[in-house]
């Protein structure tokens, strides 16, 4: 397969926009299917006779645009996200995995053990509490462990939302979704990591050590949070949105 850029000489713009374009029309128009992977680099470059280094640059802004992600050793694959996608972003309450992450979640593992509280717990908190319950979540794609979270939550704080925490389902359907229908308001910090895969974890995030870290409070109460969770999304995975309004 070749594909022809007419003109390319006579043309005012950069050689690696003129490519950009014409991936971005073969991406939209379903010649490259969502989540299938791209030529490799050396037979995408042949196919519109440009070197490699202006490939590259093309695909950057791919990759900017959230159209396309680079897996390492793997090569580039489209994202099932595009930019016609009117993907609910962060400006609403709600699980930010489900939210921000490319991947389809099916399986989420979860262990929690209780601490006695400290400076730390009671500043994220913004309470003292006879201790303090930490919950460890994996989310899982086919088997693959692609994100992690770790959330405090006040012991009183089990008392008052009646939890079990022999009850497995329970806890989790609380974690997931049922403390963002509950919500008042939340806050979220977003940082850069790279610090996931730490030797003591029980499972290996794949997807690159680099994550998107989401540090988010969810408040029922306005003096402090019910919870303080922390989402490590790897940068391969990530596609934060906000949709912004007046």
């Amino acid at each position: 397969m070749e594909f022809k850029i007419a003109n390319m000489q006579e043309r005012k713009k950069p050689l690696y926009i003129t490519v950009y374009d014409e991936l971005y029309k073969l991406i939209m128009n379903g010649t490259f299917l969502p989540e299938s992977k791209l030529p490799a680099e050396p037979e995408l470059a042949k196919m519109f006779k440009v070197s490699r280094m202006t490939l590259r640059q093309s695909l950057s802004l791919l990759q900017d645009d959230g159209l396309v992600k680079r897996v390492h050793g793997k090569g580039n694959y489209i994202t099932k996200i595009t930019k016609n996608n009117p993907k609910i972003g962060l400006e609403k309450i709600g699980n930010p995995i489900y939210k921000t992450h490319t991947k389809q979640i099916d399986d989420v593992e979860m262990s929690f053990r209780i601490d006695l509280d400290s400076e730390y717990t009671q500043q994220v908190l913004n309470r003292k509490s006879a201790a303090v319950v930490a919950f460890e979540r994996w989310y899982k794609s086919e088997g693959e462990v692609v994100a992690y979270s770790f959330t405090f939550m006040a012991i009183e704080a089990v008392s008052e939302l009646n939890l079990d925490l022999q009850d497995n389902d329970q806890l989790l359907e609380m974690l997931e979704t049922r403390i963002y229908e509950l919500a008042n308001s939340s806050t979220t910090d977003i940082k850069r990591s790279s610090s996931v895969n730490a030797t003591s974890q029980k499972h290996k995030v794949i997807g690159g050590e680099d994550c998107d870290l989401l540090l988010e409070s969810v408040f029922i109460h306005e003096e402090y949070p019910l919870v303080y969770n922390k989402y490590y999304i790897p940068k391969e995975f990530s596609h934060v949105r906000i949709n912004a309004v007046k």
